[in-house]
C-alpha cells in the first residue's frame, strides 16, 4: 500500500512551489541577463559568492521570512508537529550553537533561525525561507552521535545562508522563457520547411535544457551547502568525518531496503560529493578537542523515539529497544535507555513506573561510591530530568499535594534556569493546575511583555483566565494567539467575543476597538501584498 505523505509535508511542498511559481509566472516579457553566481571550493564562511540582484530583487529577506512563517503556521497546526517543549530547546539551543560558532552563518539576511521536529518515519531534514529548518523524528533516531546531528543541520544551515530557495527562484525565472523561446523558435523552423520532427525537436530542446539547468543548479546548491556545513560544524567543534559517516550509513540504507531514505531524495547524494568532503577532511585537520556527545542528546532521541509511533507495536519496539540499550556498557545509552522506559510509561498512564525509571536514570548519572570517575564537561541533563519529574507530578490522578510539590519544584527549576523557555512554560502549567491562578497570571502577563512572539504564553494567559471566570481577557488573549498563528480573521472573531462579554469593562472596549482597527488594517494590507504578488 502506498503510504500517504503526512498533511504537513504537503503543506510545506505545495507553499514552497506556489512561491516559486509565482515568481516565474511573472517573469519579464524580455530575456534578462544571467547572473547565476560561480561556486567554488572555499573553508571560509565569509568568502562565499554573494547573490546576483536578480535572486535579492526575485525574494526580499523580508518577504522570504514571510513566507516562511506563513509555511510554519500551516505546519505548527498539523498533528505531526511534535510541540515538545525539551526536543524543541534542545534543537534549538544545539542549531543556535552551530550559527554562533560561524561568522557569517546567518547571511546577508541576518537570518532569526528556528529549529523544530516533525514526527515522520522517513530520515529527512528540510530548511524553509527565513531560516525555519525541520528536523523528521527518525533522523534524531538514526543519528548515532552529535557529529551526525551537527552535518546535517550544518547543511540546512548552509541552504538558509546562502539564500538557495532565493536564488532558485531567481533561476526558475530565466528559465521559464526558455520553452518559451524554443516555441516560438519551433514554429520559425516550421514555417521555413523544416519539418514537423524538426520543429518538435526544438520544442523539447528547450524544455529539456530549462530542465537541466535546474538540475545543474540544484547540484550546485547542494554542493555549496557541504561546503558550508563542513566548515560550520568543524568551527563549533565537532567530528567532521560524522558527514562522511552519516552519509555513507544512508547509502547503505539504500542498498539494503532499495528506497533511498528521503533525505536523500531531496539531497541527492553522489561519490563526487562524498569525495569532496573527503578531501576536506584530509587538508582541514580535526579541531583540537571534540564536542564530547551530551546526555541531552541521547535523552532527546529517547523522547523522539516514543513520539514517532505511539501505537502499541511503535510502543513495544520503543520499550524492546531502551531495554536494550540499559543491557549496553555505554552509561549514556543505559541512562538514555532508563529516561526512554520513563517517559514511555508516563504517556502510558503508568506514574509509578515512570517515577520508578526516572529515579534510576537520574542515579545513573551520579558518581559510584569508591568508583573513580570525572565528571562530563558541559550540562548533566538535570533541567530535562527536573522537567519529567514535574510532568510526571502534573499527571492526571495524581492527588492535590503532589500537584502542589510540582508547583514548587517547577518554581525552583525556573529561577536555577532563567533563560529556558521549557523551564518558564512549565512554571505556568505547574501554577494553574495547583490552582495558583493570580500568581499564574501575573507571572504570564510578565513573560508575553518579554516574550511577545510565543502564542502558547497566550494560550496560557487564556487558560487561566477562563479558570477565574474572567471571559473577556480569556478572549482577548485568545485573539493574540491567533494573532501569532496567523490566523487574523479568528482573531478578530475572539475580539468580537471578548466585547460582547457580560464582565467587559470601558478600558476593555476601548483596548478591543484600537487591537480590531490594527487587525483589519493588517488584513486589508495582506490582501493588497498577495495582489501585488
Amino acid at each position: 500500500m502506498l503510504q500517504q505523505s503526512p498533511s504537513w509535508r504537503r503543506l510545506a511542498t505545495a507553499a514552497c512551489l506556489a512561491a516559486a511559481a509565482g515568481f516565474a509566472l511573472a517573469a519579464p516579457a524580455t530575456s534578462p541577463t544571467p547572473t547565476t553566481p560561480v561556486l567554488r571550493g572555499v573553508t571560509d564562511l565569509n568568502s562565499l559568492p554573494t547573490l546576483g540582484d536578480t535572486a535579492r530583487a526575485d525574494l526580499s529577506p523580508v518577504f522570504e521570512r514571510k513566507i516562511g512563517e506563513e509555511i510554519m503556521n500551516d505546519i505548527r497546526r498539523d498533528r505531526d508537529y511534535l510541540d515538545d517543549d525539551p526536543t524543541l530547546e534542545f534543537l534549538n539551543n544545539f542549531g543556535e550553537n552551530l550559527v554562533q560558532a560561524a561568522p557569517g552563518a546567518r547571511g546577508e539576511t541576518n537570518a532569526d533561525f528556528f529549529f523544530f521536529a516533525v514526527r515522520d518515519p522517513m530520515i529527512n531534514a528540510f530548511a524553509l525561507p527565513g531560516g525555519f529548518i525541520g528536523v523528521h523524528s527518525q533522523l534524531l533516531i538514526a543519528a548515532q552521535n552529535e557529529s551526525e546531528l551537527a552535518s546535517v543541520l550544518s547543511h540546512e544551515i548552509g541552504h538558509v545562508q546562502q539564500r538557495h530557495i532565493a536564488r532558485m527562484i531567481g533561476q526558475q525565472k530565466q528559465d521559464a522563457l526558455l520553452p518559451l523561446a524554443a516555441l516560438l523558435l519551433a514554429a520559425l523552423v516550421g514555417k521555413a520547411g523544416g519539418g514537423a520532427d524538426a520543429a518538435i525537436g526544438v520544442a523539447m530542446g528547450g524544455q529539456g535544457l530549462a530542465i537541466q539547468r535546474q538540475l545543474n543548479f540544484s547540484r550546485d546548491a547542494e554542493r555549496e551547502a557541504d561546503r558550508v556545513g563542513f566548515q560550520t560544524m568543524r568551527t563549533a567543534g565537532y567530528d567532521t568525518t560524522g558527514m562522511v559517516n552519516f552519509f555513507k550509513r544512508l547509502q547503505s540504507t539504500t542498498r539494503l531496503y532499495g528506497e533511498a531514505p528521503a533525505w536523500l531524495s531531496s539531497h541527492p547524494l553522489t561519490g563526487e560529493r562524498i569525495a569532496d568532503i573527503q578531501a576536506r577532511i584530509r587538508d582541514n585537520p580535526k579541531p583540537g578537542r571534540i564536542k564530547p556527545d551530551s546526555i541531552e542528546f541521547h535523552l532527546v532521541r529517547a523522547r523522539a523515539r516514543v513520539l514517532q509511533d505511539e501505537s502499541q507495536n511503535g510502543r513495544d519496539e520503543a520499550r524492546s529497544t531502551f531495554e536494550a540499550q540499559m543491557a549496553e556498557q555505554n552509561t549514556q545509552h543505559q541512562t538514555a535507555g532508563m529516561y526512554g522506559m520513563a517517559f514511555l510509561s508516563l504517556r502510558q498512564g503508568d506514574l509509578k513506573a515512570a517515577q520508578s525509571w526516572l529515579d534510576k536514570a537520574r542515579a545513573s548519572t551520579k558518581p559510584k561510591p569508591g568508583v573513580l570517575s570525572a565528571e562530563r564537561p558541559g550540562p548533566n541533563g538535570e533541567a530535562m530530568f527536573a522537567q519529567l519529574d514535574i510532568d510526571i507530578k502534573m499527571a492526571p490522578g495524581q492527588p492535590p499535594e503532589v500537584v502542589a510539590q510540582a508547583a514548587q519544584e517547577a518554581e525552583q527549576v525556573y529561577h536555577r534556569y532563567p533563560l529556558s523557555r521549557m523551564a518558564a512554560r512549565q512554571y505556568a502549567d505547574a501554577l494553574i493546575a495547583s490552582g495558583k491562578l493570580e500568581q499564574a497570571g501575573a507571572f504570564l502577563r510578565e513573560q508575553v511583555q518579554q516574550y511577545r512572539e510565543e502564542p502558547k504564553l497566550y494560550d496560557k494567559l487564556a487558560k487561566t483566565y477562563a479558570a477565574q471566570g474572567k471571559i473577556a481577557l480569556q478572549h482577548m488573549a485568545l485573539a493574540e494567539s491567533y494573532v501569532l498563528t496567523g490566523a487574523v480573521p479568528a482573531a478578530v472573531d475572539q475580539l468580537d467575543l471578548a466585547r460582547k462579554a457580560k464582565d467587559v469593562s470601558f478600558y476593555d472596549q476601548s483596548v478591543i476597538d484600537a487591537r480590531e482597527r490594527e487587525l483589519k488594517e493588517k488584513q486589508k494590507q495582506d490582501k493588497q501584498d498577495k495582489k501585488d504578488e
